[in-house]
Formats: structure tokens, sequence, C-alpha cells
């Protein structure tokens, strides 16, 4: 693992630093706006006086605060994979290139001494997962890792209660900011309710300390619902969703195909609005990400 010159600068000084995933970048959005938004989103992340450490595989190496030139060569590469924390092994022995998912990005942050990690979505529970047991790595990788993850929810194509009773159940530490409401990605309330909330990124920062001064290892999920009016509009959302699970039930899929599926559906039947969202979602969370990673360096 390299950790970038201007991340290494920063953690020597002091200064505050925010973990940001390449997946977005990777498989994400598509070309040209895939490194667009990336850019976009570290600038933004400098302007708030944090350092952005979005983190890779580049020819077999973990790298933690990708340059620019490694960023657009992640966004343009035809053969980049997708890399979750198992695969990281395999991928650096075999020096592929690579955008790390939740699971591998939160690992490689730790590891680094990163605490604030933004992101788009959390993986989840998969619809039909008591047959399938189909669950995302990312679950109980951020059960073992003391880290703050700011992210919009799960997609909604996913098993949001039952996501919710699985980080419950690992013992993973979720609050909704400035509201009860657990978010859908793609709407700012799912539909189902999270018991606890904060309200600022000052208390965010005090909630991870106690975590730490009390012994836990897991991770606090900060639950950041995209602005209302920049969502996907509820009505829409919901057909479209209604529409994408009955092609699924008619095409038979299951499994890992299942969730690519429903995603590619929901997009075909919004088209740029879905892509729109998902761009203010990242935004949105790593705006907060960063001024999360503000407050901890304040209170150490």
């Amino acid at each position: 693992m390299r950790i970038g010159d201007e991340v290494s600068r920063a953690q020597a000084q002091g200064r505050p630093v925010l973990a940001c995933e390449s997946t977005i970048v990777t498989h994400g959005l598509p070309r040209p706006r895939n490194l667009l938004v990336a850019t976009e989103a570290e600038e933004l992340v400098r302007s708030l006086g944090v350092v952005p450490a979005t983190i890779g595989v580049v020819d077999g190496e973990a790298v933690v605060g990708l340059s620019g030139a490694e960023l657009e060569r992640l966004a343009t590469d035809p053969d980049v994979v997708k890399l979750s924390a198992r695969d990281l092994p395999v991928a650096c022995a075999t020096r592929a290139c690579g955008g790390t998912t939740v699971a591998a990005t939160a690992h490689l942050a730790h590891q680094a001494g990163i605490r604030v990690f933004a992101t788009g979505g959390l993986g989840g529970v998969h619809r039909g997962a008591s047959s399938t047991f189909d669950e995302s790595a990312d679950l109980p990788t951020l059960a073992g890792l003391p880290i703050v993850v700011v992210s919009a929810g799960v997609k909604s194509v996913l098993d949001v209660p039952a996501t919710l009773e699985r980080m419950e159940t690992l013992g993973i530490s979720v609050a909704g900011y400035r509201t009860h409401a657990f978010p859908g990605f793609y709407v700012a309330d799912s539909g189902h309710p999270v018991s606890q909330r904060v309200d600022s990124p000052e208390q965010i920062a005090v909630a991870w300390r106690y975590a730490r001064h009390l012994g836990l290892g897991s991770a606090l999920v900060v639950a950041n619902p995209v602005p209302v009016d920049e969502q996907l509009s509820p009505a829409e959302h919901d057909a479209a969703l209604a529409d994408a699970l009955a092609a699924l039930d008619d095409a038979g899929i299951t499994g890992q195909d299942a969730t690519p599926f429903l995603l590619q559906r929901v997009r075909d039947a919004t088209g740029d609005r879905s892509l729109d969202v998902n761009v203010a979602v990242y935004r949105n969370n790593v705006a907060l990400g960063a001024r999360i990673a503000a407050a901890l360096a304040s209170v150490d």
C-alpha cells in the first residue's frame, strides 16, 4: 500500500483527511462524466480545508490518495475491475487496476489511519437473501472497522429493512443526519426509520470519540439523505422500481446478477435523472464527510 504525497504531508502536519471511493469513477458513472465528478469532488473537499484521499488499485498497488494521472487512468481504462476487500490480495499479485468498493476502501482507509470515509450508498442485504444468502461484504467489513462512513443509505433495489436489521445485529451504529428517516439513495426517505439522529459534524465527531472511549470497534454510519429538491421524484422512483422488480421476476434472474439488472432497469426508466441524483448524492456526502473530518481534527 502506498499513501499519496498530498495525503502523507497532511497526516504529518495533523491536517484532516477524507477517504473517497473509486468505484463511482470506474463503474458508477459513464465516461467522461466519471472523471469530471471525481475531480470536482476532490476540489470541493479541498475548498473545505480537508485533503481528499481517493483510494484505488493501480498496477497491483493499493494507493491511498490517487494522483491526478492515476485517477484519470482508472477513469478511462476499459479493463479496470471492481475490487472488494477479499479481492485485494490477488489484484495486487496480478498487478491489476481496480476501483475499490465500500468494503475495500474502508479497509484501506483504516489501514492508512484515516477516520472518515464518504461514499454514495452502502451495499446491503439483497432481495431474496433468505434463499440466496446474498449480502454485500460491506456490512461485515464495517462491523470490524472503527471508521465514520457517510452514505445516502442503500439503493432501494436492495432489501432495506433487512439491511437495517443486519447492521443492528452486526453492531454497526447508524444515525440519520438531521433526520429519523433512513434514506434510499435515489430518494431522501426509504420509508424506514432510524432510531438515532445527529445534527452537526461536531456532534458526529464527539460520537466517534465516545465510541473509541467505550471500546467499540465497528463503524459509525451517518445516513445522509440527498436534498429533497435533488432527489428522484418518489412517484417516478416507485414506478421504475416496481417495473424493474416485475421484469426481474419475468426474466428469472437471481443471485449476483439481480441487483445490476434492477439498477440498469431503473436507469433505463429514468434516463439521466438517476445519474444526476447519483452525482448529487456523492457531492452531498463528500461535503458532509469533509466537515466531519475537520470537526474530528478540531477535537484531537
